[in-house]
């Protein structure tokens, strides 16, 4: 079963680790309104104790724009990256082309479950 995750805000600015296509997740999540109003799931890491766990493979990757639209990306910065501590600025990059696009801080992770 596939498992749409919300990923970004000030957690994962503050501290989150990189996400990319491929990797196995293990995630805890607060069930939480989406940009829609409909149920969705985001991941929480801070003080707050997880309601629902994610686990399994991470098979899609988009970040999500101000307009509400959605762009496949290969892999979603740390934090840390986010946050440029070291000066550089955020690029993204698309999805089977390998395009740099400009940053974003909110994400969609699709977690493929066993």
């Amino acid at each position: 079963m596939d498992v749409v995750v919300e990923i970004g805000g000030w957690e994962h600015s503050c501290c989150g680790s990189a996400v990319e296509r491929g990797q196995l997740v293990d995630l805890g999540c607060l069930r939480v309104d989406g940009r829609d109003g409909s149920p969705a799931l985001s991941e929480t890491h801070h003080d707050l104790e997880a309601e629902v766990r994610v686990r399994g493979r991470v098979v899609e990757v988009a970040v999500v724009r101000d307009d509400g639209s959605s762009q496949p990306i290969d892999r979603i910065p740390s934090g840390r990256e986010l946050r440029q501590l070291d000066d550089d600025p955020v690029l993204l990059e698309a999805a089977w082309t390998g395009e740099l696009l400009p940053g974003g801080t909110e994400f969609l992770v699709v977690v493929r479950t066993a």
